[in-house]
């Protein structure tokens, strides 16, 4: 398979940008991935690249966003962060991502049994990482249930996982709220804003 190019890429929309995902996900979970030539996809972009998508995951080094959805070298920009939240240059990297290198879709891609979302259930503090806790800690308050303190850490999963989910919602508002660049280009359908959940243990995308 041959590495995207401007012409591949305008031809894109965000309908079938995210089917492209989809379809990359599928081939994943069932071990059918496409055949690449990767080399040749280095000399493919050498003088320029046309991703058709950006997407913001966690830095789980289960969760790499270009084999999990089959891509290639020059298919997506991979944004990478524990917790899966945006900040300012996150946003700037999305927004020259999306205005300037053409991609057609964003997607949030949170996963199960994240340790950035476990440490903001048990309000974790070390050095950094506090800051970085801090960001998620929103999720775990918007998340009601269980109202019981003792069910409300890491040892309950199903209540991490129902915050991973709240934190790649609360994401997608972020995006929309803070970078007006982005929120211009969805109200123009020159692109979507996407979520999506990772199974750590079949592999599965869920797209929210």
């Amino acid at each position: 398979m041959k590495a995207h190019t401007k012409e591949t890429q305008e031809i894109m929309t965000p309908e079938t940008s995210l089917q492209a995902l989809k379809d990359g996900n599928e081939r994943f979970i069932n071990n059918t991935q496409v055949t690449r030539d990767l080399l040749d996809q280095v000399s493919d972009t050498s003088t320029g690249q046309y991703p058709f998508a950006t997407i913001l995951s966690c830095i789980d080094s289960r969760v790499s966003s270009e084999l999990i959805f089959d891509q290639g070298i020059g298919d997506i920009f991979s944004v990478r962060i524990a917790g899966n939240f945006v900040n300012e240059d996150i946003l700037g990297s999305m927004e020259f991502a999306c205005k300037l290198a053409g991609t057609k879709l964003v997607l949030v891609l949170g996963h199960t049994a994240c340790g950035a979302v476990k440490g903001a259930c048990d309000h974790a503090r070390l050095g950094n990482l506090t800051a970085l806790i801090n960001k998620i800690e929103p999720a775990v308050e918007a998340v009601t249930e269980p109202t019981d303190e003792s069910l409300r850490n890491s040892g309950n999963i199903e209540f991490v996982n129902n915050v991973a989910v709240k934190n790649v919602e609360m994401t997608i508002e972020n995006i929309r709220n803070q970078s007006p660049v982005l929120a211009e280009q969805e109200r123009n359908g020159e692109i979507s804003i996407v979520g999506g959940m990772y199974d750590i243990n079949n592999g599965k995308v869920t797209f929210l």
